[in-house]
């Protein structure tokens, strides 16, 4: 998940690497209920699997894994509709299911929507603390077991007079991102718990450098963003690995960033082109950050004043280190990305990182080294997700030579993965294989649909990834490719007060349509098997 701008912020998307990057949370509450849609919890094992090693000291200890649900549409012999949280607090998916696709699906199908947090998120602790040997029972297998666990014993306050656990309910379990790849998984490993899964953006291959992430922006950043990166990282890359320490001072006093080690510098100067996963259609959710970054470096003006006196410092850089024929075309241009970039840091400085140093505020080494238990934070359990089993280091230093990265080549894996050496003592890489021997990018099961964004970061990681084999999409699995689409467009809705035009966009709102049509074939099957078990007893 991408991360805010200091190395205490919460955790808002996913990412491999502590980074400067910013885009809005999903949400923001001031208490764990809204309005008719209350906090609840259920008791689950803390370890679910006592014959494997790697939770060893094993423990019998149950803990609350917070959920919540709405049957306000539910009809006798609907379905439970399980929304995977991710790496989240669930809070911040309560959008979801009070106007989002699980809103939607619940009411087109009679059915119960469900908000199911993940262990070591939100307040869903098995453990007293984060200490690293605490963290041992924080595995995507741990809790995919506990959301079988949930299906399989869950009695919905209200509604205990129906059985609406899955021996005798259609559970459909649908996620975004990681919490997609979840629920593909969830299909395929428990396929008598989970009637179907759905699989927004879902990251089916784990993958150690992910280096493909900054693919979307080279290929669809607007104007001349990729290009203009491209070259301006690649200028500093000269600077920052050259011998003139003057020069890298220089070079670091005019982003406003000086002090920082030289990787630290290149990862914190590269918020604005990694921001593209923050780009959506709905206004409540949009992240204005790319869109600024790319107009800054794709103008021919200067767009920021404070940055004019920096221009001799500039010209000469460039003629030093780009092609003599780009010195004039990249000029205002590097001023202007520096301008976006210490606008953003007078901002942190404001913002999350008021009172830090800036090695506190943007160095990977201070990150993730709290312990304690924090419903707001995210980062150190992704991070450790991260080191033990997905990888996913978003580096330069991967793009093959014949190309020029858009961040930095100082940014290698070597780098990224500082804190799994430092915060957990992990040397290891990430078990990969744990995670892909499920499918990766060939993951195919019945009754699981991919739905991707055409734009998002994250496609590199899944079924729909550039290159691979085009799927013809069936009602038992569909494949749904959204058009412009970044980062699972289809999980979200507008508000019913909200005063829009135009939206949702008709490629989001025909994909909508077409997951609620496939959701209703499957449970059509499910009534057609229940009526042949029926027939067979």
């Amino acid at each position: 998940m991408w991360f805010a701008g200091c190395a205490s912020a919460a955790l808002l998307a996913l990412t491999a690497r502590g980074s400067a990057y910013s885009i809005p949370a999903l949400s923001a509450r001031a208490d764990s209920d809204s309005g008719s849609i209350k906090v609840h919890n259920i008791s689950v094992p803390v370890d679910h699997f006592h014959n494997e090693t790697k939770y060893e000291p094993h423990s019998d200890k149950k803990f609350p894994l917070r959920y919540w649900f709405d049957a306000q549409h539910y009809r006798e012999g609907g379905p439970v509709i399980i929304l995977a949280s991710g790496e989240t607090s669930g809070e911040d998916r309560i959008p979801f299911l009070e106007h989002g696709i699980l809103k939607m699906l619940a009411n087109a199908t009679g059915g119960v929507g469900v908000i199911l947090e993940h262990r070591y998120y939100g307040t869903s602790f098995p453990v007293p603390d984060l200490k690293t040997k605490n963290l041992r029972f924080l595995s995507t297998e741990q809790a995919l077991a506990d959301t079988a666990y949930f299906a399989e014993n869950v009695k919905f306050p209200g509604l205990e007079k129906h059985n609406l656990t899955a021996s005798n309910t259609p559970y459909i379990i649908y996620g975004g991102s990681y919490a997609g790849a979840f629920a593909a998984f969830a299909r395929k490993i428990y396929p008598d718990v989970f009637w179907g899964g759905i699989s927004s953006s879902g990251v089916t291959q784990a993958i150690i450098d992910y280096w493909e992430y900054f693919e979307a922006a080279r290929l669809f950043a607007p104007g001349d963003c990729a290009k203009v990166t491209q070259k301006l990282t690649q200028v500093v890359d000269k600077i920052l690995t050259g011998s003139d320490k003057e020069e890298k001072k220089q070079l670091k006093i005019a982003f406003g960033l000086l002090g920082l080690r030289d990787d630290d510098f290149a990862n914190a100067i590269a918020r604005g082109i990694g921001g593209l996963q923050g780009n959506n259609w709905d206004p409540a959710q949009d992240s204005s950050d790319f869109g600024i970054y790319c107009g800054s470096v794709s103008s021919d003006a200067i767009l920021y004043a404070s940055t004019r006196s920096l221009a001799p410092y500039v010209k000469k850089w460039l003629s030093a280190h780009a092609n003599k024929n780009d010195v004039k075309y990249l000029t205002n241009r590097f001023l202007n990305y520096i301008g976006y970039m210490r606008s953003n840091v007078e901002s942190d400085k404001q913002g999350g990182c008021q009172g830090q140093t800036l090695n506190e505020c943007y160095s990977i080494r201070e990150m993730y080294g709290s312990t304690s238990l924090n419903p707001s934070s995210s980062g150190r359990q992704w991070a450790y997700q991260t080191c033990t089993q997905w990888g996913y280091w978003q580096t330069g230093s991967g793009v093959p030579k014949n190309q020029l990265p858009l961040v930095s080549r100082l940014i290698d894996v070597e780098f990224s993965t500082i804190p799994c050496r430092e915060q957990f003592n992990i040397t290891a890489e990430p078990d990969v294989k744990s995670i892909n021997k499920l499918g990766g990018w060939n993951f195919s099961y019945p009754r699981v649909a991919f739905i991707d964004g055409e734009y998002d970061p994250w496609r590199a990681a899944t079924p729909h990834a550039i290159g691979l084999a085009p799927r013809k999409s069936t009602a038992s699995e569909p494949f749904i490719l959204i058009p412009y689409g970044v980062h699972h467009w289809d999980e979200n809705g507008l508000d019913p007060n909200a005063t829009e035009i135009g939206l949702p966009p008709p490629a989001v709102a025909k994909a909508q349509q077409d997951i609620v049509d496939f959701t209703k074939v499957w449970l059509e099957e499910y009534e057609k098997e229940k009526g042949r078990r029926a027939n067979d007893l």
